[in-house]
């Protein structure tokens, strides 16, 4: 390998690196997001509510296409998803 090559190995590298980084800090505010979902969720049931809040899941669906433009809606829903306390034995 010349320079170049070698360089841009180093720099590969180093990305890599930092996007393991940064997806398992994703990883963990997933697993925050959840627990807090979770009690939110406990809460509102004990109070005689609905376990799922249709116009907060629209709010934030929105908030995410603002974001991220139509790829962040289906990141949003995936959350949703993981958040809304179905499959838990799945995690």
């Amino acid at each position: 390998m010349n320079t170049t090559e070698d360089e841009a190995t180093a720099v590969i590298a180093d990305a890599r690196t930092r996007i393991d980084d940064l997806d398992a800090r994703i990883a963990e505010l997933v697993r925050e997001r959840i627990t807090v979902s979770e009690q939110i969720q406990r809460t509102r049931i004990a109070a005689g509510g609905r376990r799922v809040h249709l116009s907060r899941e629209l709010e934030i669906l929105r908030r995410y296409r603002e974001a991220l433009g139509r790829p962040g809606t289906q990141l949003a829903m995936t959350l949703l998803e993981l958040c809304r306390g179905r499959g838990t034995s799945e995690r």
